[in-house]
């Protein structure tokens, strides 16, 4: 701004700056104090200002993606057994995306809204923005030029978890044009977190690249900064420093046997030890004073109530960053559409009922009105269609998806997103699946999306309301992947193997309770990297006092371990039985 500002704006140019969140975007237009000189956005809100108003190419580009998608769907239709799940819910799926891509003919302009469900016919959703704005700064001069015309630096934070390909098509677009576009990507490779960010970013850069970095830990205490420190140190040896005004800090780490009685009764015990040792009551009231960091949404989902929609969506390795970041347009359809609605309802909030009806619903668009001729008719029959949907709650005291997907679909009340509709098309699979045993090939099933969308469906409804709560960061627990730059001064890590159920961490082989039985390969993770990542990211969240939790089968190994490491004193260790 000081050294270059004038000229930039002289010539019509832009300072372009990425970020996660709408929240992270707000933060940083305040420090800027909101200089036109920067246009300040998250990820999907710039992709869409550079590909808006190429409907051809996005038409071309959705023509030749859903044929490649449909190739594959009757490949493998091909190939499965036929009369199963899987084989009913391809064929669906085969004519959902047929219809689509018949449909897209009829589309003249595409719209989007990075805040919306995107449910209309012409409108693209999240995943489709990112890879159409890759794939043609990849492969398109033109998109190239109007990239670097416009912004002629572009600043990416979190650019370690920024998409993958995204991020290739834009490293790409800077080796085209070194001397009129500069990338700078800020972010920390130890602090990723989501598995579709490009791998080690920060250490295969070009020899040309500035690398700086930063040396001042202006969040945490100096004990916390030590531990963070020993922590990272086998890695890259990047190392910070506290400001010269932050106090000692606590740590603590507490060490419990994995098959304890009563784990949530042992925490606030903890928790009660915290506050006496450190002279700070904010501990006594953990709901609303401690910021609880769990091992895996799993676990999250097992507290709060949402574990069967949690257990099947994230079956599809495919649906995981979507699910985890509540930008699944399948799930969204019910978390900000269909529960607002129900609320609104059950609170006998008549305007609200109406502002989300008018807003979204095709009963009351511009065309309804013009085929039926009579606006009366439409808002009645819209009124009709909400009413129908809300009596299910009459009917079934806790009614599935599916049941609510049906009713939605049967009286057209909101357009259905594409991955939802192959489960109410009628169709004459739909006789065979009335017929079929439904007994298949667990291979079969392993990774097939549509599966995974079917058992999702036929969870409880009533769950969403604790999933976008959570997702939303509106409960006291929360991950790694939740807490994403945020700080606090309370901060309690809880690492449990046996309730994560997971595969991705361990923080048993972390501290040296079991061996990593698979062979290193110098290109991929290992769980320990990945586990030591999550281990940095949970307790550089922390200010001031940090309460480790550790369940293992090994508690003398771990406390072993840990001071070995140089992680804890002694002293800093309470083994509890």
């Amino acid at each position: 701004r000081k050294q270059i500002g004038p000229q930039l704006k002289i010539a019509g140019k832009q300072v372009g700056v990425i970020t996660f969140t709408n929240k992270a975007c707000d933060e940083i237009k305040g420090r800027l104090e909101y200089d036109s000189l920067f246009e300040v956005s998250t990820i999907h809100s710039f992709a869409w200002s550079l590909i808006q108003g190429f409907n051809q190419d996005i038409k071309k580009w959705l023509k030749d993606n859903l044929e490649s998608e449909i190739s594959e769907l009757k490949e493998k239709e091909a190939k499965g057994r036929k009369g199963t799940k899987s084989s009913i819910n391809r064929q669906k799926s085969i004519v959902a995306k047929t219809e689509r891509s018949e449909l897209l003919e009829q589309i003249k302009r595409f719209i989007y809204s990075p805040d919306s469900n995107n449910l209309e016919r012409e409108a693209l959703n999240h995943a489709e923005v990112i890879k159409i704005t890759s794939a043609f700064l990849t492969k398109r001069l033109m998109m190239q030029k109007l990239l670097v015309n416009r912004f002629p630096f572009l600043l990416i934070d979190e650019s370690q978890d920024t998409d993958k390909g995204l991020m290739q098509a834009l490293l790409h677009v800077q080796t085209q044009h070194k001397e009129s576009f500069v990338l700078g990507l800020l972010g920390d490779t130890m602090q990723q977190i989501y598995m579709g960010g490009k791998l080690n970013l920060g250490t295969d850069l070009p020899n040309d690249w500035a690398k700086p970095a930063k040396k001042i830990n202006h969040r945490s205490s100096r004990r916390i900064i030590e531990l963070i420190n020993r922590i990272r140190r086998p890695v890259d040896n990047q190392q910070q420093q506290a400001c010269s005004d932050k106090d000692e800090g606590f740590v603590r780490l507490f060490i419990l046997p994995a098959d304890s009685n009563n784990k949530p009764e042992r925490e606030r015990n903890i928790y009660k030890w915290m506050a006496e040792a450190t002279a700070d009551e904010g501990w006594l009231e953990p709901n609303t004073n401690v910021k609880t960091l769990l091992l895996e949404h799993h676990m999250s989902a097992k507290r709060l109530d949402f574990l069967p929609l949690w257990e099947t969506c994230s079956q599809s390795k495919h649906l995981q960053n979507g699910l985890r970041d509540g930008t699944l347009p399948g799930l969204r359809f019910f978390s900000h559409l269909i529960f607002p609605l129900i609320e609104a309802h059950r609170n006998k909030d008549r305007f609200g009922i109406a502002s989300i009806i008018r807003k979204n619903s095709p009963l009351l668009d511009r065309k309804a009105f013009k085929v039926s001729g009579s606006q009366i008719n439409q808002i009645e029959r819209s009124k009709k269609a909400v009413s129908i949907l809300t009596n299910l709650w009459e009917v079934e005291s806790s009614p599935t998806f599916l049941q609510v997907l049906q009713k939605v679909a049967e009286t057209k009340l909101f357009e259905l997103p594409e991955v939802l509709r192959p489960f109410v098309a009628s169709r004459p699979t739909d006789e065979l699946e009335n017929k079929t045993s439904y007994e298949e090939e667990s291979k079969e099933q392993e990774n097939d999306e549509l599966i995974t969308w079917q058992n999702f469906l036929e969870t409880p409804f009533d769950q969403i309301q604790h999933y976008r709560s959570y997702i939303e960061g509106r409960t006291e627990y929360d991950t790694h992947q939740g807490v994403k730059g945020l700080e606090f001064p309370r901060v309690s890590v809880i690492m449990d193997d046996s309730e994560a159920r997971g595969f991705t961490f361990s923080y048993e082989k972390l501290f040296g309770v079991k061996q990593d039985s698979k062979k290193r390969e110098p290109e991929k993770e290992s769980s320990i990297d990945r586990t030591r990542r999550l281990f940095y990211v949970t307790c550089s969240r922390a200010e001031d006092s940090l309460a480790l939790i550790a369940y293992t089968t090994n508690p003398q190994k771990v406390q072993d371990h840990v001071i070995k490491e140089g992680w804890f004193k002694e002293e800093e260790i309470e083994l509890i039985s």
